[in-house]
């Protein structure tokens, strides 16, 4: 079974920084998707950042965090990390991990982590 283990959510005041994490483990290999998506009360969830290609080599931002979100990954720990600066209120969410791959039986897996509260107030 593949489990999604987030971590980095908090409270930072707007203009702040925060640094998420996200590690799968389990049975999964070859992870073709690897990102983070947000959703905040009353609105649907959408994407934030993602790493396509199984050497996560090429990314995906939504508009509205260019410029100040920074995805990353590091294949060797199957973790994506997501550095976000010059937070503003309006990226208040609940941030969710997910990833999709292949289990050893070459069949497709798709797992959401259970989400990291992250709030802009001051």
């Amino acid at each position: 079974q593949v489990q999604l283990v987030e971590s980095g959510g908090g409270l930072v005041q707007p203009g702040g920084s925060l640094r998420l994490s996200c590690a799968a483990s389990g049975s999964i290999f070859n992870i073709y998707h690897m990102g983070w998506y947000r959703q905040s009360p009353g609105k649907q969830r959408e994407l934030v950042a993602v790493t396509l290609g199984t050497d996560g080599g090429s990314t995906n931002y939504t508009d509205s965090v260019k410029g100040r979100f920074t995805i990353s990954r590091d294949n060797a720990k199957n973790t994506v990390y997501l550095q976000m600066n010059s937070l503003k209120p309006e990226d208040t969410a609940v941030y969710y991990c997910n990833t999709a791959g292949f289990d050893e039986f070459l069949r497709p897996v798709e797992v959401w982590g259970q989400g990291t509260l992250v709030t802009v107030s001051s």
